[in-house]
């Protein structure tokens, strides 16, 4: 025996529930087989999803396109950090500058390791480190290191914590109308279960075939389960 099936995306429950509005549009109130209370909450409630669908979706496409251009500030970003942290490792290895220098960037200074860049927040820390370390080294009368110089760090530093900030509002409104979107799927839900249990009720007196046939044309999904075979129509 066939089944009823719910819709179990956006898009097929948008499709359900235009399925009945337009039902309710060319058929008269007395030959409607729901409501008129359920068509008036239809015709009230599909605009307003629909728009927070696609609200989201431009919301996740815009994510998704400002975290390619993240990722590329964040790389460009790092490289930046990372050469300027070997330029001064190399002029202490030269004895251009001493080791103690590594402690306005909060290093080690025994060691010329670099710190792990590997993450957004790693950047984020070292980035604001060594920038607020050289600008204090350089006002105490230090010499500049050069290629690259702290203000070429400095500058791609800013453009990836710019991407980063806006990127991460973005994350934030996604994940608000996100849950507009999930509140609107309950009431979906719950509308369409409405609308199909007064269809199938409305033809509730024809025998098992005729009425799947007839609340089907009203949007009702009906699955064969695999041991089964749908008979000719």
């Amino acid at each position: 025996m066939p089944y009823r099936r719910l819709p179990n995306t956006d898009q097929a429950r948008l499709r359900a529930l235009k399925t009945a509005q337009s039902k309710g549009a060319q058929l008269p109130p007395m030959e409607l087989a729901f409501s008129q209370k359920l068509l008036f909450d239809i015709k009230a409630f599909v605009p307003q999803y629909e728009q927070a669908i696609q609200q989201y979706q431009f919301s996740r496409d815009r994510q998704s396109k400002f975290g390619k251009s993240l990722s590329e500030h964040f790389k460009l970003s790092r490289m930046y950090l990372s050469h300027f942290l070997q330029v001064v490792n190399m002029a202490i290895t030269r004895g251009e500058l001493k080791p103690n220098v590594r402690d306005f960037y909060a290093l080690d200074r025994d060691t010329k390791a670099i710190p792990d860049i590997n993450t957004e927040q790693q950047l984020l820390e070292w980035g604001k480190k060594v920038i607020q370390g050289e600008d204090k080294r350089m006002s105490q009368g230090g010499s500049r290191v050069f290629n690259p110089t702290i203000a070429m760090v400095k500058m791609r530093f800013e453009k990836f914590q710019e991407n980063y900030d806006f990127h991460k509002d973005l994350l934030k409104t996604s994940q608000k109308l996100h849950e507009k979107v999930t509140q609107e799927r309950e009431t979906a839900d719950q509308l369409i279960v409405k609308i199909w249990n007064e269809v199938e009720a409305t033809f509730n007196d024809l025998d098992s075939e005729q009425k799947r046939k007839k609340a089907s044309d009203y949007g009702v999904v009906y699955i064969y389960r695999p041991s089964e075979k749908e008979r000719p129509e």
